[in-house]
């Protein structure tokens, strides 16, 4: 993942869980506009949230901060 999408997914999380606490919980769709105008990069984000991590449909914005973070 990017370094760019990455520092979009954890400003996103911050923004998050500003708003609405600590538990809030997100889906991948969080990171992007309702218009599909990015489907590679929305894949590479469906494919990591879904095949990679394994994760629910929804999760905290702490978890998604902290796996996002622990990326090489």
């Amino acid at each position: 993942m990017n370094p760019q999408l990455k520092a979009k997914i954890i400003k996103i999380c911050d923004e998050k869980i500003e708003k609405k606490g600590i538990n809030v919980g997100l889906s991948f769709y969080a990171f992007f506009s309702n218009t599909n105008d990015d489907p590679k990069t929305l894949m590479e984000v469906a494919t990591w949230w879904i095949e990679t991590e394994k994760l629910n449909h929804f999760e905290k914005a702490i978890r998604i901060k902290t796996l996002i973070q622990a990326l090489q």
